[in-house]
């Protein structure tokens, strides 16, 4: 999915309240994270990542991490990361675009 800079700013904006959910650690990119998000996009649309190690490769992970789990890559911003996929469900949906 493509986003508008209007739409990646009101994503950014909203996830600025929200913690890390899933976290890269020393390992870097496993099947498991990629799970992770996966997961966690499905519950709660809107997602932060946390990257604790690999601080040097976090845009070239950030990257490859939105392509396994099939969502969007909104912004990077420091070491974190912050993701989006809308819900199957259009009354599920906590973000509209």
């Amino acid at each position: 999915m493509n986003l508008t800079s209007q739409q990646r700013a009101y994503l950014r904006g909203e996830a600025q309240t929200l913690n890390p959910v899933v976290m890269v650690g020393k390992e870097g990119l496993t099947d498991a994270v990629a799970k992770a998000l996966d997961e966690a996009v499905k519950a709660h649309e809107l997602v932060k990542v946390r990257f604790q190690a690999h601080k040097d490769e976090v845009k070239i992970i950030a990257i490859e991490l939105a392509e396994r789990s099939n969502s969007t890559l909104v912004a990077t911003t420091g070491f974190t990361a912050v993701y989006y996929r809308a819900a199957e469900k259009a009354e599920d949906r906590r973000y509209f675009l």
